[in-house]
């Protein structure tokens, strides 16, 4: 079982967790399982990495809310059933990634491939003013946008927040 997994059975179990200095702190309502405490001991340094807010800004718990707050609204706003909410919840997250997460690169060469400009496959600037471009060929942007949700899905996944309808 992995932190996430473990984060996930204390917030199942009523477990509320934050990260004090060096310190994993819990808060319940009622004492928790002693199986539920194992985990957490067993997964406490990977828990407290997890918890701690990483280059994006936001933490485990702040993914959790945003993607809780994401089906909410698809499902009590939106009319979804809570299995469709979660998905689009989770797609909500993958955007969001991805906009903390920007690359960059200069002008000039092609992220992907490395190759320059041409006649027939000019490079084209992808992404926006304040956090600068990524250069990609026409061909080369399905395969490098693909990779970064790619990469999204496993920072996601890491943090505890998947599109269980698919077992993603």
């Amino acid at each position: 079982m992995s932190a996430a997994n473990a984060l996930r059975a204390a917030r199942d179990a009523g477990i509320g967790l934050h990260v004090d200095g060096v310190d994993l702190v819990l808060e319940a309502s009622a004492p928790p399982p002693a199986a539920v405490l194992d985990l957490l001991t067993r997964h406490k340094a990977d828990l407290i990495v997890l918890l701690r807010g990483d280059d994006d800004g936001w933490s485990a718990e702040d993914w959790q809310a945003h993607f809780d707050e994401r089906a909410g609204i698809a499902e009590f706003d939106g009319g979804l059933p809570r299995p469709d909410a979660e998905t689009l919840a989770f797609k909500c997250c993958i955007v969001e990634w991805l906009n903390r997460n920007f690359e960059r690169s200069p002008p000039g060469r092609c992220l992907a491939c490395g190759g320059g400009d041409s006649a027939h496959d000019a490079l084209l600037p992808h992404g926006v003013e304040p956090t600068g471009h990524v250069w990609l060929h026409s061909r080369c942007w399905p395969a490098w946008h693909a990779g970064r949700k790619a990469d999204a899905v496993t920072a996601l996944k890491a943090k505890g927040i998947e599109d269980r309808s698919k077992g993603t």
